[in-house]
């Protein structure tokens, strides 16, 4: 999958949707989120690795 596909499904998001989400998310996850966040952002970085690992 090329990194264009995901910045442009990201970049499709206005305000509002990201609002929503947001909220949901506090709603859902309350205390938790900061935590889930961090391992959230750890995945996506071992993720973006691996792809560029199988791009050699």
């Amino acid at each position: 999958m090329n990194e264009n596909h995901v910045t442009a499904m990201i970049q499709s998001l206005g305000w509002p949707e990201m609002l929503a989400i947001g909220v949901v998310a506090l709603l859902i996850f309350g205390k938790r989120l900061p935590e889930i966040g961090r391992s959230l952002g750890k995945s996506f970085i071992e993720f973006k690795k691996g792809l560029q690992e199988t791009g050699e």
